[in-house]
Order: C-alpha cells, then sequence, then structure tokens
C-alpha cells in the first residue's frame, strides 16, 4: 500500500503536465445507456476498468454503463460477429492498426477529430495519438498503456548454467545450446492462441530487414515469400526441430498462464512475450519475481546489421488498448449526446488520476508524456528504455494486419511451428489472404 500511495503521489504530481487542456465537454441531463465491450477478464485490469466505469456513473447518475468483458482470444470475432449483425457496442476496445481502419471503412467507428481537437484529453506520447489515428483522422483514445516485447528469462539459471545475456542471434542460439546441454528447455512457449508464436515471427522478421520487407508485404508491393519471411520461418522450424521450444507448445494457451508456469517450475529459462506478463508474474509470485525474473531486448541480427538493416524495429504497441465509439441514430446520423458521454468516459475516467495510478502500480506504464518518470520495477525500466529508443514500433501483425488477413496469419503459425508447412507456403497463404483483403 506505501508503494502505491508513493506511485499515487508522484502521478497526482504529474497531473499539470498530462493533460491539453481544452473546453470542458457538457453532458446531457437525460438518461443514457452505454454499452461497453473491453477484454478486462483478469484482476487486476477487471477491478481497475470496472473502477473507472463506476466513477463515471457517479459523476453522471443519469448514465448507465453496461460493461461487458470478453475474452482476449474471443474478443475480435466476437466484435466481428456483433457489427454483421448490426449489435455492435457503443463503445468498444481494439489494438489499433488495420482492424481499426476496416472498423471505420464499415461504418462502426465515429470520427472523434473535432472532440479531440476541441476538447480536454490526457497529453498522450505521438505514437499512440498515430495509432489512434487513419487517413487523418483520429478514431480512437488509448487507454491500456504501453506494451513492448521483450525476452524475460531467469536470472538464477543463466547464473547456473554460466551464459550471459546475448546480444545477437547467433549468442542467442549458442545460450539455447548450452542450457539443452544442462537439462533446460531454452523457451517457454503456449502457441495455442497463436499469436505469441507471432512474436518470434516479427521479431526474426524485423531483425532481418527492418521495416521494408513486412511493409512491402503489406501494401503487396512486395511479398510474404521475400528473403526475410523466409529466413524467419526457416529460422522457427530449425528451433523446433533442436528443442528450443517445450512439448505440447501448439496446445498450450497462455491465456491460461501455462507458459509462467514452465519458468515457475524451472523447466524453461526464457519466454518472449508482452510486457504485461511483468505484472502477471509479480501477480504470481512477488518472492519468485524479485528472485529470479529479468529482462533483456530481442538479440540482434549481426550479418543484417553489417549489411546497414536497422536493429532498433522494436515489437509492440504505443497504446496497448485503445476505445472507438459506435454512437448513431437509427436514421444514420451521429448520436452526438451519447457520441460526447464515450469520449468523457475514455479521456476523463479511463485515464484520470486513480487509473492511471492503479496501471502503474501494476508494472503498466500509460500512453501520456512524462509518466515514464515514476517507474521503478528493472524490467519494466528495460522495456521501456527499449522502446523509447526504438527507430520504429511494429504492432503486432495480429492487430495490424485486416481481420481476414489475421486469421490466416494466427492459423499459419501454428503450421510453422508444427513443421506441418514450410515457410515458403506459410508466406503463399499470407499474400492470398492480403490480396484478397486488399481487393475487397
Amino acid at each position: 500500500m506505501r508503494k502505491f500511495m508513493s506511485i499515487l503521489l508522484a502521478v497526482l504530481m504529474l497531473t499539470s503536465t498530462i493533460a491539453v487542456l481544452g473546453e470542458e465537454l457538457v453532458l446531457t441531463s437525460e438518461p443514457m445507456t452505454i454499452t461497453l465491450w473491453d477484454i478486462g477478464t483478469d484482476e487486476p485490469q477487471r477491478s481497475i476498468q470496472e473502477g473507472a466505469v463506476a466513477r463515471f456513473m457517479a459523476a453522471y447518475p443519469n448514465i448507465t454503463v453496461n460493461q461487458v468483458h470478453i475474452q482476449n482470444d474471443n474478443y475480435k470475432q466476437q466484435l466481428i460477429v456483433a457489427m454483421s449483425s448490426k449489435q455492435a457496442p457503443d463503445m468498444y476496445i481494439h489494438w489499433g492498426g488495420g482492424p481499426m481502419a476496416e472498423y471505420y471503412k464499415s461504418g462502426f467507428v465515429n470520427d472523434i477529430t473535432d472532440l479531440f481537437a476541441k476538447y480536454d484529453h490526457p497529453d498522450f506520447i505521438d505514437a499512440a495519438v498515430a495509432q489512434s489515428t487513419y487517413d487523418g483522422k483520429v478514431l480512437a483514445i488509448p487507454y491500456g498503456g504501453l506494451s513492448g516485447c521483450d525476452i524475460f528469462y531467469n536470472k538464477t539459471i543463466f547464473a547456473e548454467v554460466g551464459v550471459e545475456v546475448p546480444t545477437t542471434i547467433d549468442e542467442l542460439e549458442a545460450v539455447c545450446d548450452k542450457l539443452i546441454e544442462a537439462g533446460y528447455v531454452p523457451f517457454s512457449l503456449a502457441n495455442g492462441s497463436k499469436w505469441t508464436g507471432s512474436m518470434y515471427y516479427m521479431y526474426l522478421v524485423s531483425r532481418h530487414s527492418g521495416n521494408a520487407e513486412f511493409d512491402a508485404a503489406y501494401t503487396q508491393e512486395g511479398s510474404f515469400t521475400s528473403d526475410a519471411f523466409i529466413w524467419a520461418g526457416e529460422k522457427i522450424q530449425e528451433w523446433v526441430k533442436k528443442g528450443y521450444f517445450n512439448e505440447g507448445f501448439n496446445s498450450m494457451i497462455t491465456d491460461n498462464g501455462e507458459d509462467r508456469a514452465l519458468l515457475y517450475n524451472n523447466t524453461c529459462a526464457m519466454m518472449l512475450h508482452g510486457s504485461w506478463q511483468i505484472r502477471s508474474i509479480k501477480q504470481d509470485s512477488q518472492e519468485w519475481y524479485e528472485a529470479n525474473l529479468g529482462t533483456f531486448r530481442f538479440p540482434e541480427d549481426a550479418e543484417a546489421k553489417a549489411n546497414g538493416v536497422p536493429q532498433n524495429v522494436e515489437i509492440g504497441t504505443a497504446i496497448g488498448n485503445a476505445f472507438s465509439f459506435n454512437c448513431w441514430k437509427e436514421d444514420g446520423s451521429v448520436d452526438q449526446d451519447k457520441l460526447n458521454a464515450c469520449y468523457v468516459l475514455a479521456t476523463k475516467f479511463f485515464n484520470d488520476d486513480t487509473y492511471n495510478a492503479e496501471q502503474m502500480a501494476t508494472n503498466t506504464m500509460p500512453s501520456i508524456k512524462g509518466f515514464e518518470v515514476g517507474v521503478e520495477d528493472p524490467n519494466q525500466k528495460v522495456v521501456i528504455d527499449v522502446f523509447f529508443n526504438a527507430s520504429n514500433v511494429q504492432l503486432w501483425y495480429d492487430q495490424y494486419l485486416p481481420a481476414s488477413v489475421t486469421e490466416v496469419h494466427k492459423n499459419s503459425m501454428t503450421e510453422l511451428f508444427g513443421l506441418s508447412k514450410t515457410p515458403l507456403e506459410v508466406g503463399q497463404a499470407h499474400d492470398d489472404a492480403m490480396k484478397a483483403a486488399l481487393t475487397k
């Protein structure tokens, strides 16, 4: 509690620097109901997000918020089904990228550019605003915090085996070989969730080519069968064959914490994952966390670096999650009263002092300028240092790609890691899906 209060005090001291002051938005006094969908199924995020809604309803007793929590793995599909049946919620979370653009082009996102320009909102970092914008229009309000992707490792095992933190992929492979010799599995992976395996694929592609080949493949001016994608796929399958991943990884689910459990019982020495795992591991066992956990950035491709390929493209998000709004009247016009209420809920209550302090207490940094000075956790500091020194932050492929391509991508990760498809076949499947999405 003492640590939480010190963080809260630090946040309050920053208040004058985190707000972009505009006009205050006055909401209707008429009765209103807002349906909100999020993915806050687990603690502490469930309580934190429910707290934001409770504070809003206390401030505006005429407005009822029907808050629905949906598990992450099922969320996007349920949202698409709701949109197709014209039952989409008034306010819903997403991760930006291609799906946000699709939701907007399909008529399920309100343009909030004018609201954002005129009325109060937090002073979000530039990357967060960029990831919430499409075609020059502000379409979402960040609220989930920064999420980087790095390698978490057991310092005790590394010390026992006598290996150092690797800085190149060659060094990483040497570490893995020594871990196997010592009886440890190098990486814990729960790839039943599919997007977890994608993290390895994304990093290997970015280390081998920066952003160039992915950007070209996305527009289909290039291809998902280009050199970096084939190299990444071959590297993954080589690692699978060498035993770098735990047995049964394609049937394990990360939402159940099955990958973390293999760290705790000393089966595996490392885990490539999102920085939210810092919060989860500390919550599981503060004692184990403090005694064992370390963090390092995904190693560089030395050969690509020698050829001039930038090595500081990192994987993650500047928004974590963001809210978009779907507020329309039956005649198709904007329901301005409801849109205003959703805007205030997102900007002032999912980003207020209490919410942000609670986020920081769980090692999640808000996407708001100035908050990085309040970070004390050594692992979170590594993530933030990597994030702020990145030349570019590549949003997760399964959030950036169009929804139809995302499903192909996720299924391909099962096939790639399961050795049932070659890297070439995986790339061709991506190209086919991307061409179809662009045509549509």
